[in-house]
């Protein structure tokens, strides 16, 4: 099913739930790279894997939405090795980012002893975080 309309926009009802309550570009940044792996790999999760891969790469998982990064790039050690890596993913978080990139953002979410954490323990803290805000949304 295209993801993408009129206009090379994205369909917003085509969307998973966490793009449909995030901006623009990232909605458009997903439907379009979709588009363009279905006709190459078929409909299903190989075409939402790789719209996701191009998706992490400007964007981070905040919460329940995705937010544009600070720069550009690979979010986590597996994205920087590539497919054949068996490095498990952050799930959206920018594992990349500077500590001080994932201490505001655990702040923004209210993440409890975040001052205390390391890099790897706020990365993972923010990951556990956007699962349970994304089935919050979804509940209401």
């Amino acid at each position: 099913m295209p993801k993408t309309g009129k206009k090379n926009r994205a369909l917003k009802n085509e969307l998973p739930s966490t793009l449909q309550r995030s901006e623009a570009k990232a909605q458009d940044t997903f439907a379009k790279t979709y588009d363009s792996a279905e006709e190459e790999y078929g409909d299903g999760e190989r075409a939402a894997r790789t719209a996701y891969a191009s998706l992490k790469r400007t964007h981070e998982k905040v919460g329940d939405h995705w937010e544009e990064k600070e720069q550009r790039g690979p979010s986590d050690a597996k994205a920087e090795e590539g497919r054949s890596s068996s490095k498990e993913t952050a799930g959206g978080v920018d594992a990349n980012a500077s500590k001080e990139h994932l201490y505001a953002l655990a702040a923004r979410l209210e993440i409890s002893g975040r001052s205390k954490m390391t890099k790897g323990e706020l990365v993972q803290a923010l990951r556990k975080a956007s699962g349970k805000q994304t089935r919050k949304a979804r509940e209401t």
